[in-house]
């Protein structure tokens, strides 16, 4: 299995979950696969466990991605009780020990290694403290200005652009946009991160227009990544596409 090229121009090509349509979905193996590749960014999904440590999984609990073999809340859990879950492999076969659910720290590291960019999203809301609290680890690792933060959260958003002021921080969103939120986009300094199938050439224009870059998930499929490229998109985020 290989990914599926699509002529990019100019779009920065993304990762989703690491190359999840190869690995299992934010692994370490599926970061290392998407650092040996042409992306120009890694992305990823962090919650905070009870113990306060920054682990990388998708869902809330560890029911999906272990195909119902272990079912743990990760918030309210301590990390002991995540790192030594084996997760299946994509042929559902469990004999691989490096795919377990990462540290942030992991993912980091992998991403300074292969010089990517990383695409990371705080999944649920965060208070403050936490995120100052991922964000001085980052900082520790040496890699936060090659970070870009994403968030279904408005909140988690612009307490992001209040500690960082210069660096790229997109709000995620599957609704249609309004000109209230276009408006208060360009006010909190964000940029957008879209469910692909909301845009048309006329709304890149118009965000282009007031300043805002575009970021997209998730388009697996060639000709619709080709249209978006036609667009203007600057971002297209992918489990397969390259």
């Amino acid at each position: 299995m290989d990914t599926v090229r699509i002529i990019s121009k100019n779009v920065k090509m993304v990762a989703h979950r690491g190359l999840s349509g190869i690995e299992r979905e934010n692994t370490n193996p599926a970061f290392v696969a998407a650092g040996n590749r042409s992306y120009f960014g890694i992305e990823t999904d962090v919650h905070r466990t009870a113990d306060g440590k920054f682990v990388i999984i998708h869902d809330e609990t560890t029911e999906r991605v272990s195909l119902g073999k272990v079912n743990i809340n990760v918030e309210e859990s301590n990390y002991a009780d995540l790192e030594n879950i084996v997760l299946p492999d994509l042929d559902e076969s469990t004999n691989r020990q490096d795919i377990r659910i990462p540290l942030l720290e992991d993912y980091i590291k992998i991403c300074k290694k292969y010089d990517k960019v990383c695409v990371l999203e705080l999944k649920n809301p965060f208070v403050k403290e936490d995120i100052v609290k991922m964000v001085e680890e980052i900082r520790s690792l040496g890699y936060l200005e090659k970070v870009i933060f994403i968030s279904f959260s408005w909140a988690n958003c612009v307490i992001l652009r209040s500690l960082l002021p210069d660096n790229d921080i997109q709000w995620l969103t599957g609704v249609e946009l309004t000109d209230e939120v276009i408006n208060d986009l360009v006010d909190e300094r964000l940029n957008l991160d879209a469910y692909y199938k909301l845009l048309t050439k006329e709304l890149v224009d118009k965000l282009h227009s007031r300043g805002i870059s575009i970021n997209c998930w998730t388009c697996d499929i060639k000709e619709d990544g080709e249209n978006l490229v036609d667009m203007g998109v600057d971002f297209i985020t992918s489990n397969i596409l390259e």
